[in-house]
């Protein structure tokens, strides 16, 4: 939407905008390729935060206003100001008709130096396109974010787009500025109508898509992201906003049939584990844990079967592990979660296998509240002698200790452990058997 003039000086009354540098690419393509979840709650690119108690910074690292000699505290916003020195001239002990406003008698470069300075001082002077250009190229050698777009503004305000664009085009630096002061006040037409002119397609597509985010009405939100299904990304963002669109698709009929499922009480998933939130425009990951969590038993064929959502959306298979043990052992299935590590090979014997790591299993285990006889399992699982030897002295595995230093030969370790266990135990029985036995060799 289009923007007041009072909307761009709150700009730099402001601190809550991102800065603008010379180093910054336009990488809005590449924030949309990071992963299927970036694409699913790409997020505004505006923040909500307020820091106007902190003192403001120019992109070029100096503070965007400085005490002049009469003490007061100029922002840019000021220093554009129409008028800017009548209101002083009392203080100057000059009659306020008598003020003569000295910018009339300055270059464009000595009025792009004063701003950088955080003076006060007029652009309306600047009148000729001719002016108006040498001021936009002064601004730009002097290598100041805060100036250039202050320049920016004036022209935005003072010259048709069409000229304004045309002028851009061949001045990349000030484009970048423009482009970037546009995302952050949100002035998506303009923007749009830029990239329209420059032929960038994908990122005016790019734009088109993000406006998304202002839809708030799922069935509207998921029309609309049909539209962008068409527009010209590139293969693999293409990709991505078809998967946009389908999960949404799917978000809004599994929300509309658990919250009859919910409301009719007759389910038991859901009597004992009412929904804290709706799924509608959650991340992919978070909808398989959804899924996982209140249908995991179902059929491969429903909307919110976890396979189907695996097989639909390519989701690698430790994300799948990873989300359906975190899913499940907050439920305390066991049973699920031993069948979710058991494969059988050709000949019907079956095998535990992890492709996120047992060390890894053990922790989501213990994180929800195992018993130690399923800890103990999943820690003898684990190949790597000395990490297993870990875990189990951490979450307390006593039978895995005292058989695994009893192979490694550990005299000394294992009288250390001794001391651990609960005197009487079955444990400490276990350890003076061991000691006791002339059948280890030990080591220590």
């Amino acid at each position: 939407m289009n923007r007041t003039k009072g909307d761009e000086e709150e700009y730099w009354n402001s601190s809550k905008f991102k800065a603008f540098t010379f180093d910054d690419e336009d990488d809005e393509l590449s924030q949309l390729k990071e992963s299927k979840r970036a694409v699913n709650s790409l997020r505004d690119f505006v923040d909500d935060d307020d820091d106007d108690d902190l003192e403001r910074v120019s992109w070029s690292g100096e503070p965007v206003g400085r005490r002049t000699r009469l003490g007061s505290f100029q922002s840019l916003s000021d220093a554009l100001s129409d008028t800017p020195a009548k209101s002083y001239a009392p203080e100057l002990g000059r009659p306020r008709g008598e003020y003569r406003d000295y910018s009339s008698d300055w270059s464009p470069s000595d009025t792009v130096r004063r701003l950088r300075k955080g003076k006060v001082c007029s652009l309306e002077r600047f009148r000729s396109l001719q002016d108006k250009l040498q001021l936009l190229e002064e601004a730009v050698s002097m290598h100041d974010g805060n100036v250039i777009t202050a320049v920016l503004i004036f022209l935005k305000r003072t010259l048709s787009k069409e000229i304004l664009f045309r002028e851009l085009e061949v001045r990349q630096v000030a484009l970048r500025h423009l482009i970037h002061f546009l995302k952050e006040i949100g002035d998506q037409k303009l923007l749009l109508d830029l990239f329209r002119f420059l032929d960038r397609t994908e990122e005016l597509a790019l734009s088109h898509y993000r406006e998304h985010l202002n839809i708030q009405d799922p069935e509207k939100r998921k029309e609309f992201l049909k539209t962008c299904i068409g527009l010209p990304f590139s293969a693999e963002d293409s990709a991505h906003i078809q998967d946009h669109y389908t999960l949404l698709e799917r978000q809004i009929i599994i929300e509309a049939n658990d919250r009859h499922l919910e409301l009719a009480g007759q389910t038991e998933i859901f009597r004992k584990h009412p929904r804290k939130a709706s799924i509608l425009n959650m991340p992919l990951v978070t909808t398989l844990f959804y899924s996982c969590f209140y249908h995991y038993s179902e059929a491969e064929g429903t909307f919110s079967s976890p396979v189907n959502l695996k097989k639909t959306f390519k989701i690698p298979d430790k994300q799948y592990v990873l989300t359906a043990l975190a899913a499940r052992a907050k439920l305390r299935a066991w049973h699920d979660v031993d069948a979710l590590f058991t494969t059988k090979n050709w000949l019907g014997y079956t095998k535990k296998r992890a492709p996120i790591g047992f060390h890894r299993v053990v922790e989501i285990l213990h994180k929800n509240n195992a018993p130690v006889q399923i800890l103990q399992e999943y820690v003898n699982l684990v190949e790597d002698v000395d990490t297993k030897l870990n875990l189990a002295i951490k979450f307390k595995c006593h039978d895995v200790v005292i058989d695994t230093c009893r192979d490694l030969k550990d005299r000394q370790q294992l009288l250390a452990y001794r001391s651990k266990v609960d005197k009487g135990s079955a444990e400490e029985e276990k350890i003076d058997a061991a000691l006791s036995s002339s059948q280890i060799r030990w080591k220590n």
